[in-house]
């Protein structure tokens, strides 16, 4: 278990040493090889999750850690040219299928020689590997070029004897939602910094925008939904499961919106620029909420499991 002043320390470590990788376009991925990522996430993985994902969304980086988060849920070690296949963006469900597969990806594919893909269903997954060779590999230019997401299709799976266990994917869905929850929260918490800094610095009829009362509501309500977020993973770690997790991801998707809606009414002109580092955070933010369910066909999901079940879960231990 970190104690708080080491994980401080190594918060500050990891975002110092992604900032600089970023400033410099140097090589992320090997910035946290070098850091020890995937040894910090076999002996503390919630630490490292939280850090690192962290510490990613609030300096902008893209890397492929989220590869080796779900390839060690999956029981299988992470390594830099195992990938493993996502669902389609909005959606959750194991994507493969006796058919092939068909899903999303990190840039890790496009250099690696493995994928590792889940198919079936969500109470029966099974696991297979396909040569990424043999993958039709397209890079996705949508609203975030620069998040290195690639749209990939297989047509040949191998499957391994040995089933998975039911509750396999839902681990590892668990624990992917939380990786990303984690990373939109960095990146709210930058996107609320950029905007505080402009309402001190910017000034009207004399005095900074930041003593407007309208402007304070603003960020108010920003800090607000970046606050709920860190709650909703901090109980989705304390109460590790697939409902707590589900959560976390959709006050995720939400605080998102939020938090962009708010601090762009407080840059206002310069937000809508690219010459402000506002709009890369924002992007990434809308990248990131469709990654493993977005928050609206979360709680669609949910509504419909309450309605089924008739039962409410406990999701959190008071």
């Amino acid at each position: 278990m970190i104690d708080a002043e080491e994980r401080a320390l190594m918060e500050e470590t990891v975002r110092g040493a992604l900032a600089d990788a970023v400033s410099t376009a140097g090589d992320t991925d090997a910035v946290l090889a070098k850091l020890g990522w995937r040894e910090l996430l076999r002996d503390e993985p919630d630490d490292a999750i939280a850090i690192v994902f962290g510490a990613l969304g609030a300096t902008n980086a893209a890397a492929t850690a989220l590869d080796d988060v779900l390839a060690s849920a999956l029981g299988r070690a992470p390594r830099a040219d195992l990938a493993v296949l996502l669902p389609r963006f909005a959606a959750w469900d194991p994507p493969g299928s006796e058919r092939g597969a068909e899903g999303l990806a990190t840039a890790r594919a496009a250099g690696a020689d493995t994928l590792l893909v889940v198919g079936g269903t969500a109470a029966k997954p099974w696991l297979g590997t396909a040569r990424l060779a043999d993958a039709e590999l397209r890079a996705l230019h949508g609203v975030d070029p620069a998040a290195g997401l690639h749209a990939v299709r297989v047509e040949k799976v191998a499957v391994d004897a040995e089933r998975l266990d039911s509750a396999a994917w839902a681990s590892a869905l668990a624990l992917g939602r939380r990786a990303v929850g984690h990373q939109i929260l960095g990146a709210s918490r930058t996107m609320l910094d950029l905007a505080r800094a402009h309402a001190l610095e910017r000034t009207q009829f004399g005095r900074p925008i930041a003593r407007f009362q309208a402007v304070r509501h603003r960020l108010a309500d920003a800090l607000v939904a970046v606050e709920a977020l860190e709650a909703a993973l901090g109980a989705a770690r304390d109460e590790p499961n697939a409902d707590t997790a589900a959560l976390a991801k959709a006050v995720g998707g939400r605080t998102a919106h939020a938090v962009a809606r708010h601090c762009q009414q407080v840059l206002a002109g310069i937000g809508f620029t690219t010459e402000h580092r506002f709009h890369r955070f924002l992007k990434r933010t809308m990248a990131l909420e469709g990654l493993f369910g977005s928050a609206d066909a979360i709680v669609l999901d949910v509504g419909r499991r309450l309605l089924a079940e008739r039962r409410v879960p406990t999701l959190i231990e008071l």
